[in-house]
C-alpha cells in the first residue's frame, strides 16, 4: 500500500510489512509476548481496567466511548510499555485513536487505491496529489508519539528503572539484530494501534447491539444472574459456564466486523484459485465484510443473532485455526499474518460482556419528544477499520446493590497501584516480561 505503508507509514507499519526476515524477526517477538499461556498471565492487567470501566460507566455513563477507549488503550500500554492511562482525556489516548481515525479513513480511500492501482500516480508531484501531503503529515505526527513512548520507555530500561513490559524484549532485539529507534518504535506502536482501537470498536458496536436487540441483553442478564448470582462480578472462570456471552462475542465480531477488508495479502508465485489466474505479486485482499454477510454462511446477516454459534462451543482461537469453511469470524485475519492478540481480545471481550449483563441496564436514548431514537446500525465511520458513528445511549446501573459491588471490586483492585500515580507499585507475578 502505497499510501498507507511507503508514505503514511514510512514503511514501517507491521500490518503491512512485506514477509522477510525482519517480519519474521518481529513475528517471533510477538508471539513470545502474546501466545495463548503468556497471555492467561496478563489477566490481573485486564480484570483492573475492565472494572475502572465498570465505574467510569457509573460516574459519567455519557463518556461511553472515551471511557472504553481508555480502558482497552490503558492495556495495551501496560503490556506494551509498562504504564497505565489515567484520564479518557489523556492527550496520547487522543492522539493516538485520533491518528490511527484519520490514518484508516486516508489508507481506505479511493485516491490511497488508485494509486496502488495505476503505479504511475505515485510519481506525481505533492501540488497535484494533496492526499499525499497529507500522509506525510500524518506520518511525522504519529512517528514522533511513537518514538516519544519507545524512547521513555527504552531510556527506563537503561536506567534500570524499566518495568516487564514488551519494550524489554524490543530493547534486547535490537542490541543484537541493530535495527533503528524509527523501527523499534514502530514495532511498538503498530501493536498499541491493533490492541487499542480493534477493541473498544467491537464493544462500541455491542452495545450498539443491545440498543437495537434489548431481548439479547434480557437473555444474557438472564444468564449471567443464573450462574454468577447477584453478590459478585462475572470472571474468568465462568468462561465454560457462560455459552451464551461466548456467542454473543462471536456474533458481534461477525455483525460488527472492526475490519471490513482484510489487510492485502501479496502472491509470491504464481497460483490458480476457483479457475482464476492470480499473477505473482498480485494483492489478494480478503473481503471480510461480504463473508460475515453471505446469507448462505449467516440466513439474515444484519440480524443480531447470537444463537448462530449456540452448537459451537470453540474458542476464537480454536475456530481460525480450524476448517476455513466453519469460521466464526474474519477479523483476526488468516495465514500467517493472524492476528497474535487473538487470546488477549477474547479475554477482554468476555469480561466486559459479562459484567455490562451483570451491571447494567443499555437502553435507547429519547427524541425531543421523549420517544426511542431510532438507531442505524449501517453508519459506520472510519476506512480500513470501521466502527458505529457516535450513538446516545441510557446507560444505568441494574440496582444499587451492584453498583457498590462494582465500586467495592475496583477499590480492591486498585490497592495494588500507587494512590497518587494509579501505576503498578508492583507488577502482578507471572508477567512475561523481565528486565534482565
Amino acid at each position: 500500500m502505497y499510501i498507507g505503508q511507503r508514505i503514511a507509514s514510512g514503511g514501517l507499519r507491521l500490518v503491512l510489512m512485506r514477509y522477510g526476515s525482519n517480519w519474521r524477526m518481529i513475528h517471533r517477538m510477538i508471539h513470545k509476548a502474546l501466545n495463548i499461556t503468556v497471555a492467561a498471565t496478563y489477566l490481573p492487567y485486564q480484570d483492573l481496567e475492565n472494572k475502572v470501566l465498570l465505574t467510569n460507566l457509573l460516574d459519567t455513563p455519557d463518556d461511553l466511548l472515551p471511557h472504553i477507549r481508555r480502558a482497552s488503550y490503558s492495556l495495551s500500554t501496560q503490556m506494551i510499555f509498562g504504564f497505565r492511562c489515567i484520564s479518557n482525556q489523556d492527550p496520547k489516548l487522543l492522539q493516538l485513536f485520533h491518528g490511527f481515525d484519520k490514518w484508516s479513513a486516508l489508507s481506505g480511500s479511493a485516491s490511497a487505491q488508485l494509486a496502488d492501482l495505476y503505479p504511475a500516480l505515485q510519481k506525481l508531484p505533492d501540488f497535484i496529489a494533496p492526499n499525499v501531503s497529507y500522509a506525510k503529515n500524518l506520518h511525522q505526527a504519529e512517528k514522533k508519539m511513537y518514538l516519544g513512548h519507545w524512547a521513555r520507555t527504552k531510556q527506563a530500561i537503561v536506567d534500570g528503572r524499566g518495568l516487564p513490559c514488551f519494550c524489554n524484549d524490543i530493547y534486547r532485539a535490537q542490541l543484537t539484530e541493530g535495527f533503528s529507534d524509527d523501527a523499534a518504535g514502530y514495532i511498538s506502536g503498530s501493536l498499541l494501534d491493533a490492541g487499542s482501537d480493534s477493541t473498544a470498536s467491537t464493544l462500541y458496536g455491542f452495545i450498539l447491539a443491545m440498543l437495537i436487540w434489548p431481548d439479547v441483553q434480557k437473555r444474557g442478564q438472564e444468564e449471567v444472574d443464573r450462574l454468577v448470582g447477584p453478590d459478585r462480578l462475572p470472571t474468568m472462570e465462568d468462561y465454560d459456564q457462560l455459552p451464551f456471552v461466548r456467542c454473543c462475542i462471536k456474533e458481534t465480531l461477525r455483525w460488527m466486523p472492526t475490519v471490513v477488508l482484510g489487510v492485502p495479502h501479496n502472491v509470491t508465485k504464481d497460483d490458480t484459485y476457483l479457475g482464476y489466474q492470480i499473477p505473482k505479486n498480485s494483492s489478494i485482499i480478503n473481503n471480510v465484510w461480504a463473508i460475515h454477510m453471505d446469507e448462505t454462511r449467516s440466513p439474515e446477516p444484519r440480524v443480531f443473532n447470537p444463537d448462530r454459534f449456540k452448537d459451537i462451543p470453540s474458542t476464537l482461537y480454536q475456530s481460525v485455526i480450524g476448517d476455513v469453511a466453519k469460521r466464526d469470524n474474519f477479523v483476526f485475519g488468516a495465514g500467517r499474518r493472524l492476528c497474535q492478540g487473538i487470546h488477549i481480545a477474547e479475554r477482554s471481550l468476555f469480561l466486559a460482556i459479562s459484567r455490562f449483563f451483570w451491571g447494567f441496564n443499555f437502553s435507547a436514548a429519547k427524541d425531543e419528544h421523549g420517544n426511542p431514537i431510532h438507531y442505524d446500525a449501517e453508519d459506520l465511520v472510519g476506512g480500513i477499520t470501521v466502527q458505529p458513528a457516535d450513538f446516545p445511549a441510557i446507560i444505568e446501573a441494574r440496582s444499587k446493590s451492584r453498583a457498590d459491588i462494582i465500586r467495592k471490586e475496583a477499590q480492591e483492585s486498585e490497592e495494588s497501584l500507587d494512590p497518587e500515580t494509579l501505576q503498578w507499585v508492583k507488577v502482578p507475578e507471572g508477567m512475561v516480561f523481565d528486565n534482565e
